[in-house]
């Protein structure tokens, strides 16, 4: 369990000193933050170890930390304590996923105990994960960025030629697609997995102190300035620095960061220190940043040197064939999060899900999936009231499709139901499946049965 860890969140000083030292009496190796922020750039979906977090603190509590670290893997533990005697946080905590609740106060070997019990849990998950690639099963990256098409296919492909490589990658696609989530499997796949991940938005970082975040600062360096402080850069020393939407840095502040890229060193505010940096930089847009570069928004020499390796995100409308499967597989993932039994997902309701436009792609069918296990109605945008203008032949196909896919997730990617229930011919059904980029391939078929 050497390699295992404890991350200890707590933003009264005093405790979080005497509970770390406390855990380290029972062998247990814990790094301790005052912030539920900066665990989870520390958290990602091969974490090995455990969160132990206060829930009432300021910024960013505990409950939503938890969330916040099931959207990135919902088998990292999470242990929530308090000092308040509260049955209905429990109760909902619990339903939410998190490990254990404890009260304060609590005792050490208590404490000791539940975080050793979730440590070897975690082993478990990463051991069974492991094993689980080894023996040919659909590796982690295809559990998380599922999908048959081709454009799914090619993207996997190349995010595993270049994940073991330490080369600077933009990645490109629509909002919702998923960016960030290839960035993630991007650096937990390579060399720098047990180092942080940082995320920067650039579009929300203060244009005041934008600098100060970045790059740090030393003591006097500005009005307010009082104590030396490391930036985001610093933080992520040794892993992967994403800056999300890096089309909206300030064109002043992308010729700084152009030096940062090219000579991997940087240079505080108030300091002439130069301190090195070995970090990967990963950085996601969903703008077309040639144009931004024609346009004068963005320097084309930075651009040039982000995207030794590009990663193109498809969107939903570029994959409608891997819609029925990702729907029901987001379907389990919001039964799990939410601890819902799980739901049988008719044909119709499938079919209807495939035939809809999703201009919000995974992100607003992972909202579909969240409202038909919390029994909410699905019920189309806007975007949805308002259809598209569309030829009745493409109409038709798209129906056809539709069809075809949710016959094919509701009995596994078994053919030969498929073509019985649907009345026609195995060779009309392999035809029409080619036609519209389906694949018998999927995940839980019985080769021998499918026929």
């Amino acid at each position: 369990m050497s390699d295992l860890r404890v991350l200890l969140v707590d933003d009264e000083e005093d405790m979080r000193r005497s509970t770390a030292q406390a855990l380290g009496l029972f062998g247990l190796d814990v790094d301790t933050f005052s912030s539920a922020e900066d665990v989870l750039e520390l958290t990602g979906y091969s974490f090995s170890g455990v969160v132990i977090s206060d829930i009432r603190m300021p910024g960013m509590d505990g409950m939503t930390l938890l969330q916040r670290i099931r959207e990135v893997d919902a088998e990292i533990p999470v242990i929530l304590v308090t000092g308040h005697g509260d049955v209905q946080l429990a109760v909902k905590a619990m339903r939410e996923g998190v490990y254990d609740f404890l009260e304060k106060p609590f005792t050490a070997q208590h404490l000791a105990a539940v975080a050793r019990r979730a440590l070897d849990r975690r082993s478990l998950v990463l051991e069974n994960r492991r094993l689980r690639a080894v023996a040919g099963k659909r590796d982690d990256i295809e559990a998380r960025l599922p999908g048959r098409t081709q454009a799914m296919v090619d993207l996997r492909y190349r995010l595993r030629a270049i994940g073991g490589t330490d080369a600077d990658t933009l990645i490109i696609g629509e909002t919702g697609v998923g960016k960030e989530v290839v960035a993630r499997a991007l650096h937990d796949i390579s060399t720098r997995a047990d180092r942080p991940l940082i995320a920067i938005n650039c579009a929300a970082l203060p244009e005041n102190l934008i600098e100060s975040e970045l790059f740090g600062h030393e003591a006097g360096a500005f009005p307010g300035a009082l104590r030396p402080r490391y930036g985001k850069f610093e933080h992520g020393r040794g892993g992967t620095i994403l800056l999300d939407e890096i089309g909206s840095l300030p064109f002043d502040l992308q010729a700084k960061f152009l030096r940062v890229l090219q000579e991997r060193v940087i240079t505080r505010l108030g300091s002439n220190e130069i301190v090195p940096l070995d970090v990967r930089f990963v950085a996601t847009s969903k703008v077309d940043l040639e144009a931004e570069v024609a346009a004068g928004r963005f320097r084309a020499d930075l651009l040039y040197r982000l995207n030794v390796a590009t990663l193109h995100v498809p969107s939903l409308a570029q994959r409608k064939a891997d819609i029925p499967l990702l729907f029901l597989q987001l379907v389990r993932e919001a039964a799990a999060r939410y601890r819902r039994n799980d739901i049988d997902v008719p044909p119709s309701l499938i079919t209807e899900i495939a035939g809809r436009s999703w201009p919000g792609n995974v992100r607003e069918l992972r909202n579909a999936a969240d409202r038909l296990v919390l029994g909410l109605d699905l019920k189309p945008d806007e975007a949805q009231a308002r259809p598209e203008k569309q030829r009745l032949a493409d109409k038709v196909a798209d129906y056809e499709r539709g069809i075809i896919a949710s016959a094919l997730a509701a009995h596994g990617g078994a053919l030969r139901p498929v073509y019985e229930l649907l009345g026609i011919s195995r060779k009309t059904l392999y035809e029409k499946m080619q036609k519209y980029g389906l694949d018998k391939k999927m995940p839980g078929v019985d080769d021998d049965y499918a026929v």
